[in-house]
């Protein structure tokens, strides 16, 4: 599958442990991102893969913010960074809505993708490179552990409560 744009640096991928975990499903993402922005028009393909980025999407953030920013916002030292990555997973969801809602046949449904596609690859590389890294100085290794196994544990089943508007559906 293509990828989009090139990885972030960060300490944390190709690692084990939560951050490293977060960062293989940002690189899912990437590919998914470039791939559907190859697709064009209403078609079976474009379809397909929009709504596997966005049910991947849905998942990784609710689970994300269940395992990490529920804990980062617990550390007042922290809190604002977890503040602001749920505001970001928030205006991503409501991109995502607002996507499944439109006609994938016009021009404008992949103009109005390229804004998605921006403001999610504007969020994993901030998170990626700043605010992990910030966040990861406050964290022990109990904490991370944690983290992990929730996540791990989640987003199967955030996945599988993640839905798509029912214009979409009825698609299939």
């Amino acid at each position: 599958m293509a990828r989009i744009g090139s990885k972030p640096d960060t300490r944390f991928r190709d690692k084990p442990g939560i951050f490293g975990r977060l960062i293989e499903d940002h690189d899912r993402h990437r590919e998914l991102l470039a791939a559907v922005s190859e697709t064009s028009g209403d078609t079976p393909e474009r379809a397909t893969l929009f709504e596997e980025l966005t049910y991947e999407l849905k998942a990784h953030a609710a689970a994300e913010e269940q395992a990490l920013w529920s804990s980062v916002l617990r550390k007042p030292e922290i809190t604002e960074q977890g503040r602001h990555a749920v505001a970001e997973h928030k205006e991503i969801d409501d991109l995502l809505n607002e996507l499944a809602a439109r006609d994938m046949s016009k021009g404008s449904w992949l103009v109005r993708f390229g804004a998605l596609k921006e403001e999610y690859l504007h969020h994993i590389r901030e998170e990626e490179q700043e605010l992990f890294e910030a966040v990861s100085r406050h964290l022990d290794k109990a904490d991370r552990d944690y983290m992990e196994s929730v996540f791990s544990r989640r987003k199967p089943v955030e996945k599988d409560k993640a839905e798509i508007t029912p214009k979409l559906h009825a698609a299939h």
